[in-house]
């Protein structure tokens, strides 16, 4: 069996759908790690009898110091890939050179790396919007892509209708990029 270690920060709602289309019927996720101690995923991991560990990057003092305790505590579970849904953090060489990692992104990169992809990719002129799965390197949002998929924008939507759509698009493509990934 292929181990998943999922990093996440917030209410969790793509470890959600990672639990639903591939944990459930291959118990690939072996920990759930989280930097908020309140994040809402914690709830959904539990649900599924996922380890949780809580790693705050507050209790740190640096990018760094909080990456090498991160390496640490994923090796623990020596996991075959490491999926970052929603892990607001910007990882430093101390991660990106040691951990085998992807990252679900808003957008359809190059366009839009970093924070508030989704209301900057609203804002924007583009026609075409999307998501992008990437393994996760040095550059921000920079790695090479594993899989997008995009749409055409309605200008009648409102931010939250767009934003639906994104989320609509995340649970579809990053449970194919890990299947993919882990088949290979």
């Amino acid at each position: 069996m292929k181990k998943i270690v999922a990093l996440f920060s917030g209410e969790g709602t793509n470890l959600a759908n990672l639990i639903k289309k591939i944990h459930l019927k291959h118990g690939a996720i072996v920990c759930a790690i989280t930097n908020n101690p309140e994040a809402g995923g914690i709830a959904k991991a539990r649900v599924a009898h996922i380890p949780v560990e809580i790693l705050d990057h507050r209790d740190h003092e640096s990018r760094e110091a909080y990456d090498a305790a991160l390496v640490e505590l994923i090796g623990e579970y020596n996991p075959d890939l490491v999926v970052l849904c929603g892990f607001m953090r910007i990882l430093t060489p101390v991660f990106t050179s040691n951990v085998r990692s992807i990252n679900l992104h808003p957008s359809l990169l190059p366009a839009f790396k970093g924070a508030r992809a989704i209301e900057r990719s609203f804002d924007s002129d583009e026609k075409i919007c999307g998501v992008s799965v990437h393994w996760v390197t040095d550059e921000l949002d920079g790695g090479e892509i594993i899989l997008q998929k995009s749409f055409t924008k309605n200008p009648k939507d409102t931010l939250e209708e767009f934003s639906a759509k994104i989320r609509e698009i995340e649970h579809e493509i990053l449970p194919l990029s890990v299947i993919k990934i882990l088949n290979d």
